[in-house]
């Protein structure tokens, strides 16, 4: 008899249907067609063992199972539960009429519990495009595949409720997600806030120019001024995620098998925080199997590198690109996909190897030749791509020892999403460019024009820093964006001035 049974596998953060068809009849042989991987030909020995160990009848018949389309690899356990299902409705165990409604995915233990599996919620997405009536999944991965709204999600613990549930002897709970409920219920929940941290208002002003266009941002200062504390609180200014931004971030998070356990949607902006020792695969996704790296996992939010000077400079050099498009393509042998990458890239750094370059009362040991070539670590184009780079002093004793606390988050999180809004309306015509930080130059000709004396300013400043013309558009842009804080339609000259003292390691007396 011959049977179908329906599955799906990644490509990229998208999934695609898989059709496997398992056809039995006399003899005792067993092969399995269609790319699959070693991982699902070991299949096999779960689905049988799962089957002695919950006294389901082992078919003794010849099976032939093919897996379509044959020209895209399968990979991983994922298929262990189709496989089982298409099996016992292929030997007549089981009535096939009701199987072709759904789409199922699990890995098998021996003992027939379902294990959860990587990207349930891109695979519900198209389970719902392509008009299934429901979709069977681990228990472990129900919530998250029911965030999709119009589909019916059963969240199974093993494979005897699955056979059950076809044979039509006990019924499996629906998982029911109020998604945007859930959704807006968490968005304003944020361990951290700026209303704890004393003074450095120079730097939360930076920080908030640099959420409201999405800037680049560097933080240089001793050990201890507070650098990382500072980078930490940024996501609780950032505006809220979107429901189809919510989306798209949980769908690369589910593809990395990033989610935890009973996790439906993301209701922050992401903040990845990598260790300097992290190789430039694990930065940018890749792999045998290709899977998202760090700068997709932070898409949508934040890529914080810490200690930036420590990282290799191979895993630095690989920002360059998808800082520019935003997006990162993996080419492999056996295949190539492309993963989004639009985030914040906000970094750290001592200014020297002793950490107390240009502090007010600690003394720094190091030559000025070392001060350079700490700095040199970090290349030219990398620092031309970074927006705002602040110098963040320590906090001086009767400032830290104040009681009065600081403008919390939520206020500065309001005027945020004020700019934010009038950078939206900017853009609503233009594709893909949602804040001044994606501005092309076509854009920056339109919406960033200076007056004489703003021009003169930028000149002067060009020529004094002899900065690039990278350099050039980043000032305009961050310009763009602190006059939208303000409200003004026109770009001031007090606003490019403003811009261009963000630019700190530029001037000419920094290092020497």
């Amino acid at each position: 008899m011959l049977t179908k049974v329906f599955a799906a596998a990644l490509l990229g953060i998208d999934a695609t249907l898989i059709t496997i068809e398992v056809n039995s009849q006399k003899g005792c042989d067993f092969n399995m067609v269609g790319l699959p991987d070693s991982a699902v030909r070991e299949s096999r020995q779960r689905v049988t063992t799962a089957f002695r160990v919950l006294n389901l009848k082992v078919p003794s018949s010849d099976i032939l199972i093919n897996m379509a389309p044959a020209d895209i690899r399968k990979e991983g356990s994922a298929y262990d539960l189709p496989l089982a299902i298409g099996i016992l409705a292929a030997s007549e165990l089981l009535p096939s009429d009701q199987i072709g409604n759904y789409l199922l995915m699990g890995e098998l233990s021996l003992d027939g519990t379902l294990m959860p599996i990587r990207g349930a919620l891109p695979i519900a997405i198209k389970a719902r495009e392509l008009g299934f009536k429901g979709m069977i999944v681990p228990q472990q991965n129900a919530r998250e595949s029911a965030v999709v709204n119009n589909l019916i999600v059963y969240g199974a613990e093993n494979l005897k409720q699955v056979v059950d549930f076809f044979m039509g002897e006990k019924s499996i709970e629906p998982t029911i997600v109020n998604t945007r409920e859930e959704f807006f219920s968490h968005q304003l929940e944020f361990e951290s806030d700026f209303a704890d941290v004393k003074g450095q208002e120079h730097v939360k002003r930076a920080m908030e120019i640099a959420a409201a266009g999405s800037h680049n941002l560097l933080l240089i200062g001793s050990p201890g001024s507070g650098k990382s504390m500072l980078a930490k609180r940024l996501p609780s200014i950032l505006p809220p995620l979107s429901l189809a931004e919510s989306l798209e971030t949980t769908k690369i998070h589910s593809v990395a098998g990033k989610l935890g356990k009973e996790s439906g949607l993301i209701y922050h902006r992401p903040f990845r925080n990598p260790h300097h020792t992290i190789s430039n695969v694990a930065m940018t996704g890749g792999g045998s199997f290709p899977q998202p790296g760090e700068i997709s996992l932070a898409h949508n939010g934040i890529l914080f590198l810490d200690e930036l000077p420590e990282f290799r400079r191979d895993v630095l050099e690989v920002l360059r690109q998808p800082l520019e498009d935003r997006r990162i393509s993996i080419s492999r042998v056996r295949s190539n996909v492309e993963y989004p990458a639009s985030f914040m890239f906000v970094t750290a750094m001592n200014p020297c190897p002793c950490g107390y370059y240009n502090h007010p009362t600690h003394p720094c040991v190091c030559s000025p030749g070392q001060v350079q070539k700490y700095l040199s670590r970090i290349s030219g184009p990398l620092m031309d791509r970074i927006d705002l780079q602040i110098e963040v002093a320590p906090v001086p004793f009767d400032e830290l020892s104040s009681k009065r606390t600081g403008e919390p988050s939520q206020v500065i999180r309001e005027r945020v999403i004020k700019a934010r809004k009038i950078q939206e309306e900017r853009y609503r015509h233009t594709p893909g460019i949602h804040c001044n930080a994606q501005m092309t130059p076509k854009l920056l000709q339109l919406y960033a024009h200076l007056d004489d004396e703003g021009l003169a300013l930028l000149r002067s400043a060009m020529l004094r820093l002899n900065l690039s013309a990278r350099a050039y558009d980043r000032i305009l842009k961050v310009s763009r964006t602190i006059a939208d804080l303000e409200g003004s339609a026109e770009i001031r000259p007090y606003h490019i001035s403003e811009a261009i003292s963000y630019r700190n390691l530029d001037r000419e007396d920094w290092a020497g």
